[in-house]
């Protein structure tokens, strides 16, 4: 595998605005290639993850150069990492401590925006 692909969620406004924002600043700085995979206009493309719709739906799924896959707060760090002006970030994030703090963070706002886009019918 040669390219980093990011699973992500188009239906939810903050979901696809964050992803937005992410995909703008990796093009402004000429970071590593990107394939973005929309899971709400390719519903198929989660089998090679392994998971479930809803499960992509829910959390940042990641597949990396190397075939392994992260999720929610190991992808946003896998992809801070390789992107020019946040290789801090993550790092930052796979600090012991605050890393389990970040994971706990991040599932409790992924499940909570979760059910509000379900609530709202955006999918």
């Amino acid at each position: 595998m040669s390219q980093l692909r990011v699973f992500y969620n188009s239906a939810c406004p903050v979901c696809n605005a964050g992803i937005e924002s992410q995909r703008r600043r990796m093009q402004a700085t000429d970071s590593c290639p990107v394939e973005w995979i929309d899971v709400q206009r390719n519903p198929a493309a989660v089998e090679e993850l392994g998971a479930e719709l809803e499960q992509v739906r829910e959390r940042l799924y990641l597949k990396d150069e190397q075939g392994q896959i992260k999720i929610g707060v190991d992808a946003f760090s896998a992809l801070f990492q390789r992107t020019q002006g946040q290789h801090w970030l993550g790092r930052l994030l796979r600090l012991p401590g605050l890393h389990g703090l970040a994971r706990w963070s991040y599932n409790l706002f992924a499940r909570a925006l979760y059910s509000w886009n379900r609530r709202k019918r955006h999918w």
